[in-house]
């Protein structure tokens, strides 16, 4: 081991000191032990030098090829320190279900027929309940006289929980101004009634878009690799609905299903043969409800909102100016014709379009692949119910705007 430096010096004065001591002594060929050791100590010192170096090269290339192979993300490392990782827009999530067992749920859907709107005289069935989607509009209230009242405080303090999360292709709602017949949508949307974009036959119908929308701006039209989330579009118009019911498996495995309609009956429908059940068909619009809210899809993580499978996003404008109503369940197969009979049930409607960034959206179906009940029947955009007739709506529609949702 060499010394330290301080002693190699101490060293090399004595050295030279001895040397003027010995000037009349014969000369020696030998060398003395202590430029013997400096000059072992030396070559030491370079060899390490160029360690050094060589080792640094390395983990420059390494680094460099981390960062040219990485398609997801770009990772900083530095020793002894967190790892970071930067979003660069693809998203590869990793999907893990929880432990196997036995889906409780299964099969809870009623089975009701849907039920034609008006008789002959145009006139609307006695047996037909208020629908959805309706207009949601500031002042709007529909023609159908009900009443029972919507709940307008958060669903949660009615003893509910989310029971699935689905959305539509455009929205299903209309708000004048916000989401309505002046939207604006990528041109790859225009030939969405010929596009196969579910995997049954089924094409999904558009409804209504935001104003968002604009070619010239790159958080609009730039690609994004979906990793979980099937036939999306950047800069296309979504309505997201959260089915709440008091009759999920609240806190359990199970609590999300696919179809919604598992949850939302999972705990069964109360009656002289089932006094267990949960749901009272009598009084629906008080255990079962849906919130929605409407987003224009950009590739810009400033968009970014971690938590979208388990709710609508309260937060600054968002969740804010809503309408609260009476109607049904949605979906194409359901028109001003044919109504549904999964009705009165509570909506919670956001007014207002927002723009939220393409990988919340993977991230909610990575997490839905996460969920124990196979919910692959989701991961696509649905079509849009065409907007309800004013006679279909019911009159019972209120608008709150608050500044937290979540403390009402």
């Amino acid at each position: 081991m060499c010394p330290p430096a301080e002693e190699m010096e101490d060293s090399r004065v004595k050295e030279s000191r001895a040397s003027e001591n010995r000037a009349a002594a014969p000369a020696s060929s030998a060398p003395s032990n202590t430029a013997l050791l400096v000059g072992f100590c030396a070559i030491v010192s370079v060899m390490s030098l160029v360690a050094a170096i060589v080792f640094g090269l390395k983990a420059s290339e390494g680094s460099s090829s981390t960062t040219n192979n990485a398609a997801a993300s770009i990772e900083v490392i530095q020793p002894d320190a967190p790892t970071y990782i930067i979003k660069t827009g693809d998203m590869s999530l990793e999907v893990e279900k929880p432990p196997a067992g036995d889906n409780i749920c299964a099969g809870a859907k009623p089975e009701l027929a849907n039920r034609a709107c008006y008789d002959q005289l145009n006139q609307v069935m006695t047996d037909v309940g208020p629908q959805s989607g309706a207009n949601v509009t500031k002042g709007y209230k529909g023609n159908m006289a009900v009443t029972h009242q919507p709940i307008t405080t958060p669903y949660f303090k009615n003893g509910m929980c989310p029971v699935n999360v689905h959305w539509h292709l455009g929205t299903e709602h209309y708000s004048a101004g916000e989401y309505d017949e002046t939207g604006t949508f990528p041109e790859v949307l225009d030939n969405l009634d010929r596009r196969e974009r579910r995997r049954t036959a089924e094409l999904a119908r558009p409804g209504y878009h935001c104003k968002y929308y604009n070619t010239n701006e790159p958080k609009f039209n730039t690609p994004y690799v979906w990793k979980h989330c099937v036939g999306m579009e950047v800069g296309a118009t979504y309505e997201v609905h959260w089915p709440h019911s008091a009759a999920g498996a609240c806190g359990t495995p199970n609590q999300y299903q696919t179809p919604f309609y598992d949850g939302v009956f999972c705990r069964g429908i109360k009656s002289e043969t089932n006094p267990e059940g949960v749901i009272d068909l009598t009084t629906t619009y008080s255990q079962i409800g849906v919130q929605a809210q409407v987003f224009t899809i950009v590739n810009d993580e400033e968009y970014y909102y971690p938590d979208l499978f388990r709710g609508m996003i309260v937060d600054g404008e968002m969740g804010q100016d809503m309408h609260y109503y009476t109607g049904s369940t949605t979906g194409t197969s359901r028109n001003n014709a044919n109504c549904s009979s999964y009705t009165p049930i509570t909506w919670q409607v956001d007014r207002k379009c927002h723009m939220i960034s393409a990988s919340s959206f993977d991230k909610m179906c990575a997490e839905m692949k996460s969920q124990r009940d196979n919910m692959e029947g989701d991961l696509y955009a649905h079509g849009s119910r065409e907007l309800v007739d004013d006679d279909l709506v019911a009159n019972n529609g209120q608008r709150k705007k608050k500044r937290n949702l979540n403390s009402a």
